[in-house]
């Protein structure tokens, strides 16, 4: 029985070692490409029988040969890559007088560009499916927080109050981002190499834009250099994938921070938890650190990709076949990464009683400075500078903002600038109020309730429109599968006189 790797012996190379075959084979990521290169073989043979570069029988008997392969059969570990091994199997069903003809006017370049894409094609779908139903769960969980107030922070330090449902949208506002990103590199994805050959075309009179439509791409990629060399297509989604992955892991890293006893401001899941097997009072978020960790790779995947490109000289070279399972390996955990976190989320239950905590009070500190300027007519710089001497002490007693009084506060400003001021109790309660701040934030894309259900409206239209559009692209991949089928089936089930008069009488 003949080798995959001896179909390329005893021309120019006599012999290799296996270990040397074994080494630089693509064999074991070149699994999930299998389906993409049956079709571009059917394909690239319905092309060659319409041009009349084979004989239309030997072209049926190809297509026959073509359509009993396995899509999910398993590769040998010691073949040389997956198009090899369906030229050999196919090879075994029709021998090698009509088989031999099957790589006829294309190259393992032209056909491992075009395979990659295609893969990448259902995979990106796949992947903006998971970021919309990552967006679906914090839309949902956001809808049912958009008067729980929770500190915000910078620096680490309470800042702000705002409300969970407004934390949460600004999540689902990076991953549209993501979304938009994802669906440009699908347009620079969906672009067919097919007949670019090795780097030069051919000089058989082949039909790109017929395989192109075959296999249900957008446009050819035209350059023959630049198809078969060019992997920026790749490198565009990992910086895509990079991108999402700094956002995931700081959405994780909250979560992580937050459902810790000394911040309290969420609880995670048991379900998604752990306990320490010595320390039985601990719930530690494994999950979370395992997607947080994950996404580290994303980085490291694209940084290596680049640094590979980087140093390429033109055309095609073995260096590209490192690139492709990085890529692989990014889309698989960012979007079990994702689905992962879709699933946490609607789960996540958030402290009712947090502003409790006293230090969480002075988060209401910029509003009563605010006060001061809009009732006192206190300029802003000196308004800050009395309440942060204020608070100062206030943390000295061991007070919170909630335990000052106009008494304390005139006697403050007095000190600390110079001003005498009648300060009324209620303009100290009602600046100091965690859910009356939050509502007094009604600028756009504010924490305020009204805000927050404006943008919700809105955000859902987004993911009413990517779910269409994402209903568009698999439609349009199906059609395309469709109609490559239709041309097997009724190419390998007819002679040629018979397809001749098919076509006329279709018109």
């Amino acid at each position: 029985m003949v080798k995959t790797s001896e179909l390329l012996r005893g021309g120019r190379i006599t012999s290799v070692r296996k270990d040397v075959v074994k080494f630089t084979s693509s064999i074991k990521s070149d699994q999930r490409l299998l389906k993409s290169v049956i079709k571009i073989n059917e394909a690239h043979v319905a092309m060659m029988m319409e041009q009349k570069i084979i004989a239309w029988l030997d072209g049926v008997r190809l297509l026959q040969a073509l359509s009993e392969l396995n899509s999910k059969m398993k590769l040998k570990p010691s073949l040389e890559d997956v198009h090899m091994a369906v030229e050999e199997e196919a090879m075994k069903k029709v021998g090698s007088e009509i088989g031999g003809n099957l790589h006829i006017a294309k190259s393992r370049n032209d056909q491992v560009a075009t395979a990659i894409r295609m893969a990448l094609r259902e995979n990106l779908i796949d992947l903006m499916t998971s970021v919309v139903g990552l967006q679906e769960a914090l839309t949902k969980l956001a809808e049912e927080h958009v008067r729980t107030v929770v500190p915000g922070y910078t620096h680490l330090q309470p800042a702000q109050p705002v409300t969970f449902a407004h934390y949460l949208l600004s999540y689902v506002d990076g991953l549209e981002r993501d979304f938009q990103r994802l669906e440009e590199a699908y347009k620079r994805v969906n672009l067919c190499p097919m007949g670019a050959g090795a780097l030069a075309t051919s000089s058989f009179p082949i039909n790109r834009e017929k395989m192109a439509e075959l296999l249900g791409f957008g446009e050819v990629l035209e350059n023959s250099i630049d198809a078969v060399s060019s992997r920026d297509f790749a490198l565009e989604t990992m910086a895509v994938l990079t991108l999402m992955a700094v956002g995931v892991s700081r959405l994780v890293e909250d979560l992580i921070v937050w459902s810790s006893p000394d911040f309290g401001v969420i609880e995670l899941p048991d379900r998604f938890s752990s306990t320490s097997s010595i320390m039985p009072q601990k719930k530690n978020p494994d999950v979370l650190e395992v997607i947080r960790a994950r996404m580290s790779h994303a980085l490291g995947n694209f940084v290596t990709s680049v640094a590979t490109m980087k140093a390429l000289p033109s055309s095609y070279n073995l260096d590209l076949q490192e690139i492709t399972p990085r890529l692989w390996e990014s889309l698989e955990n960012i979007t079990s990464s994702l689905d992962m976190l879709s699933k946490l989320v609607p789960n996540l239950k958030v402290s009712k009683n947090v502003f409790s905590k006293p230090h969480l009070s002075f988060s209401a500190s910029t509003e009563l400075a605010n006060m001061l300027v809009r009732k006192y007519k206190v300029p802003f710089r000196t308004a800050h500078k009395i309440v942060g001497s204020l608070i100062r002490i206030l943390i000295e007693y061991k007070l919170a903002l909630d335990d000052v009084t106009p008494e304390l506060l005139q006697k403050v400003t007095q000190d600390s600038s110079g001003i005498s001021l009648n300060i009324n109790i209620e303009d100290i309660r009602e600046a100091t109020d965690p859910l009356k701040i939050v509502k007094s934030y009604n600028a756009r894309g504010g924490p305020s309730p009204t805000e927050v259900k404006r943008m919700l409206k809105i955000r859902k239209q987004w993911m009413v429109l990517a779910r269409s559009n994402l209903s568009e692209k698999k439609r349009k991949l199906n059609e395309a599968e469709d109609r490559l089928q239709s041309v097997v089936k009724s190419y390998s089930s007819s002679d040629r006189a018979s397809i001749v008069k098919l076509k006329s009488s279709s018109g």
